[in-house]
């Protein structure tokens, strides 16, 4: 499989990486037979770095890189996706996968610009993709073919693991809740933390608690057969300190108040998609 970028930042090299690692190593052309790579990133020092770091193709326009590409993934900020479909227009054929990682950006933008026939997979990968722990909600418009489907997934999870939704206006609920979702997780370790001090602990000590408390419940709860919920009350005593904490969270309506959170990050990217169409 011939695999080409567009844009060579965080979430391309992770991708890069992974694939790369699931086929040998980064380095070694022949520890990854059956699949090439290439990166068309217009920034020099970016460039650079791309070719100290794998062994892989690399050039300065897109249209070098997509000529004979199976996959074409669009790893570019949003607002610059208009130019790129517009340079590769003319050089892209229904067949090639459009593998789609602009936050925000839908299957119409895209064939808009490409043709209506075009096979396009949008994709919403999260931040722990850089540590191959992510998971990514895809949705894979009208003329993907189930081959589509099987690349689309082999370069995701890469990264870790990957969920399909059959209706596109699902992707701005997958963006709430996966997509934004390390940044709740991030602001709760912070509170806690935060929580520590004012009880009394050192500041290192509480970041400390904090963050390793947060990595550890999340730990069990990916390897546990258990639901969030089991898991939760086992843990809960009756009568013991972590009922009383969940009975003053649940006294501030917690619950309403992550789902109006998530709400609020739907409608947003709901307004953002609506955008780029």
């Amino acid at each position: 499989m011939v695999i080409a970028f567009i844009g060579g930042g965080n979430m391309a090299t992770a991708l890069i990486s992974g694939l790369l690692a699931n086929h040998g190593g980064a380095r070694s052309s022949t520890a990854n037979p059956g699949l090439t790579i290439c990166v068309a990133e217009p920034d020099a020092a970016a460039r650079s770095r791309l070719l100290a770091t794998f062994d892989i193709v690399v050039s300065e326009s897109a249209l070098p890189a997509i000529e004979d590409a199976d996959v074409v993934v669009l790893a570019v900020k949003p607002q610059i996706i208009p130019a790129v479909l517009k340079e590769i227009a003319g050089s892209i054929n229904p067949a090639q996968l459009i593998l789609s990682i602009a936050a925000g950006t839908t299957t119409h933008a895209i064939t808009q610009r490409l043709g209506p026939e075009q096979a396009v997979i949008r994709a919403m990968p999260n931040t722990p993709a850089l540590l191959r722990a992510g998971i990514t909600g895809m949705y894979a418009g009208e003329h993907c073919k189930s081959h589509h489907r099987d690349q689309a997934q082999r370069v995701l999870e890469a990264v870790g693991e990957i969920v399909w939704v059959e209706d596109e206006s699902l992707m701005d609920a997958v963006t709430a809740i996966s997509g934004s979702g390390p940044a709740y997780f991030f602001l709760l370790a912070e509170m806690l933390a935060e929580a520590g001090t004012r009880l009394g602990l050192s500041r290192e000590i509480a970041a400390r608690l904090a963050e390793q408390t947060c990595a550890g419940a999340g730990a069990m709860l990916k390897h546990s057969d258990n639901s969030a919920a089991e898991l939760r009350r086992r843990v809960t005593s009756p009568g013991g300190t972590t009922e009383a904490a969940l009975n003053a969270f649940a006294q501030g309506d917690i619950g309403e108040l992550v789902y109006a959170a998530a709400a609020a990050a739907q409608a947003r990217g709901a307004e953002l998609s609506r955008l780029t169409d």
